[in-house]
């Protein structure tokens, strides 16, 4: 039987009800930053305590990062719906662009891009070694493609929520297999840092399989006794407060542990912002042309080009430190990809708000 999903028009004016968190999202990051950075200059022994928690010697996992992490990510991965995967074969075309500019694009485009700039545009103000730092950093983030915030920027450009939902799925699963090796090949092959294969399995390992196992089984759990209903319309709501504190807990805690990086290197913050800047918006509209080309339906190019932009900066973060360290330039990287998306997904959310009719508003086959 086919099922027929209908695209109803709406208008771009019409204001949106988002929560005060989301109001203002780039006053609680710019809020955190300076907070952190505070925090990092004033107690010093403090951050260098909070530091040295590992999972066990040698892992390089912070333990209150995976905590926070945990919190963060595990209600995403709860939305997780392993049926709604199934039924990707129904309508595949924005699966299908939103998983090549991911995983055949992204992280390739940004390597290239790092590469040219930090080795040579910027190389009369970045070391060889600064420039090592910077690339892998690139990388890392890049490797790693959006999963918490996808449903606010897919919110608001009026996505269909079900398909975004499948989009962040399915890179789920892929990042599970693809971000190690990834993120290996290109760091080696781009700069002559050399990566531990095993730091990066424990990132992989702590970072997503954790929290994609805790959803589901809890997922599975609650539905069973509660059913999909209270799950959807009393439970997950009730996580959102944690995963929001946990969010401003992390930011602060990354800031507080670059502060040295920020203050003492305010150019670099800069330099580094520029390359990023040109990858997010050059897979955003990328992930944008090829969906219409396709004449995919807006309520799914949309949150396409906005995965296809965004990175998971959470797990990027937290394996920059796990394999370089808190004070390392790759972990530089990574913090300035926090302060630069924010701002830039916004836009991204304006150009598609504003362009919706270039897509088909009418009834698609699903």
């Amino acid at each position: 039987m086919e099922v027929v999903v209908t695209v109803q028009p709406q208008n771009p004016k019409e204001a949106k009800r988002l929560n005060l968190f989301e109001r203002y999202l780039t006053l609680w990051v710019g809020l955190c930053m300076v907070a952190g950075v505070l925090l990092g200059k004033a107690a010093p022994g403090l951050i260098q305590a909070l530091r040295a928690m590992e999972f066990g010697r040698e892992s390089h996992v912070n333990f209150p990062m995976a905590v926070l992490i945990w919190l963060m990510i595990t209600p995403m991965m709860m939305k997780v719906d392993f049926r709604a995967v199934s039924k990707v074969g129904q309508r595949p075309q924005g699966l299908f662009v939103t998983l090549f500019v991911n995983w055949v694009v992204k992280p390739f485009s940004m390597a290239f891009l790092a590469w040219v700039f930090f080795r040579f545009v910027f190389s009369a103000w970045i070391t060889p070694n600064e420039a090592d730092q910077y690339i892998a950093g690139a990388i890392i983030l890049a490797a790693a493609p959006c999963t918490a915030m996808v449903f606010v920027w897919s919110y608001l450009t009026d996505g269909d929520p079900t398909y975004t939902l499948v989009q962040v799925s399915v890179n789920d699963l892929i990042m599970l297999v693809l971000f190690a090796p990834i993120v290996g090949l290109l760091v080696s092959g781009a700069s002559s840092l050399t990566v531990p294969f095993a730091v990066l399995l424990y990132s992989v390992v702590g970072f997503i399989v954790i929290p994609l196992v805790l959803g589901v089984l809890i997922r599975q759990w609650v539905v069973r006794q509660r059913g999909q209903r209270w799950f959807e319309d009393t439970l997950l709501p009730r996580f959102a407060p944690i995963t929001i504190g946990a969010l401003l807990v992390t930011l602060v805690l990354i800031f507080a542990f670059q502060a040295e990086n920020i203050l003492g290197k305010p150019f670099h913050v800069l330099l580094i912002a520029i390359p990023i800047l040109l990858q997010v918006y050059f897979n955003a509209f990328l992930a944008y042309g090829l969906m219409k080309w396709l004449k995919v339906p807006y309520a799914v190019a949309a949150p396409g080009a906005l995965i296809g932009a965004s990175n998971f900066f959470e797990l990027a973060v937290a394996t920059a430190i796990a394999l370089f360290g808190p004070e390392s330039g790759a972990a530089l990287v990574t913090v300035v990809g926090v302060l630069v998306e924010v701002p830039v997904m916004l836009s991204v959310c304006h150009v598609c708000n504003q362009t919706r009719h270039w897509f088909p508003l009418k009834e698609v086959p699903a």
